[in-house]
């Protein structure tokens, strides 16, 4: 029996050892895939083009400056910090959130998300500015989405009390942990001489766009925006015709982290490193240079529901007169499908290593 159990152990090490490669942590990909998503319903809801996973050069500290996601409008040029923290947030004395999570009550500290994104459009303002684009102040603005859903925060409560004996009203504030964003209620007492407002409000400046607000929000024309809607991404008049192409020019061909999209739907920013496997192989795929290459698309020819052996991999030009993207020149190879990709994630030291086959599509940055 034991001898059995033993050699079962073996047995599911050696398969986890055989497939473990292409895994990636949910943490990684969740991140990289909830950029993509907020920046596809951005561009639902004020048109536009929204370029992610930005590498700007920062000359102050001769560095990149990672912006996670730049939307580019007829009156705006948005910077956007994406947060996808589980948990409860509350908001310190420096600015810093100390989001609550897990079954053990555990805390972690981060620093100010508005104050980061702020630094970023400042690095990113400057950049345009070395290409030739000067953006008026009201046409920059910044915002953190939250996208979570398992984000909370902690609300204060305000009660103001009307009593028809005294002249002037008072309040009292107290705080509980709450989902709904706004909470409002109007109580009158059974003798209809007391009158209570309760409202709440949480600590998070108004650039900050909470889950329960960012569900809420709704697709609407520029000519009907009002109220938090036009707070919450437009505050600017547009631009002119020129400068608008201009800056989808610039932002189409600013350096930018690469990309994988696995077949599991999942979307991974990071750099791509090199292709592994037989030396055939790797000596055909050397054809496909970063700077010259903009897309790589990955297809299995399998036949009669067999496992392919071999993969068609696709790659197009870039074409750089028309913001960077693929021209209409494209090639492939064919590949064994043991073939892997090596890439370092966004935020990671380690770096993974991905079977082809596991692939839908490569993305690699100018």
């Amino acid at each position: 029996m034991w001898a059995e159990i033993i050699c079962g152990l073996l047995i599911y090490k050696f398969v986890r050892r055989f497939f473990k490669d292409d895994e990636i942590s949910d943490e990684t990909s969740s991140d990289s895939t909830a950029l993509f998503s907020v920046a596809h319903r951005l561009e639902k809801l004020y048109g536009g083009k929204a370029y992610v996973g930005l590498r700007i050069p920062d000359a102050d500290t001769s560095s990149r400056q990672d912006i996670d996601l730049v939307l580019l409008t007829k009156g705006q040029v948005v910077v956007i910090g994406v947060k996808t923290l589980s948990g409860i947030v509350t908001v310190a004395s420096d600015g810093s959130w100390v989001c609550e999570a897990g079954k053990h009550h555990t805390t972690q500290t981060y620093p100010d998300p508005l104050v980061e994104v702020k630094k970023q459009a400042s690095v990113l303002e400057s950049y345009l500015e070395q290409r030739g684009v000067t953006l008026l102040e009201e046409n920059l603005s910044c915002k953190v989405v939250i996208p979570n859903p398992n984000f909370r925060y902690v609300l204060f409560i305000f009660a103001t009390f009307s009593i028809y004996m005294f002249s002037d009203p008072y309040e009292v504030c107290g705080r509980v942990t709450i989902l709904p964003p706004k909470y409002n209620i109007l109580w009158f007492s059974s003798d209809a001489k007391t009158c209570v407002y309760f409202s709440t409000m949480h600590a998070f400046p108004s650039e900050v766009i909470t889950y329960e607000e960012w569900k809420h929000l709704k697709p609407v024309s520029r000519k009907t925006l009002s109220g938090w809607v036009k707070g919450a991404l437009w505050t600017g008049k547009e631009m002119q015709e020129s400068s608008h192409q201009k800056l989808n020019f610039i932002l189409g061909t600013a350096p930018m982290w690469d990309r994988v999209e696995l077949k599991s739907s999942k979307i991974v920013l990071g750099e791509f490193l090199e292709f592994k496997g037989k030396q055939e192989d790797t000596l055909a795929l050397k054809q496909i240079k970063r700077s010259k290459v903009d897309r790589i698309s990955i297809q299995q020819t399998s036949m009669l529901g067999f496992a392919p052996s071999r993969l068609q991999v696709r790659y197009s030009y870039r074409d750089y007169r028309s913001e960077g993207r693929s021209g209409s020149e494209s090639k492939e190879v064919t590949v064994r499908s043991s073939t892997e990709v090596l890439f370092q994630p966004r935020d990671s030291t380690k770096i993974k290593k991905f079977k082809l086959s596991s692939l839908l599509s490569i993305s690699p940055s100018a």
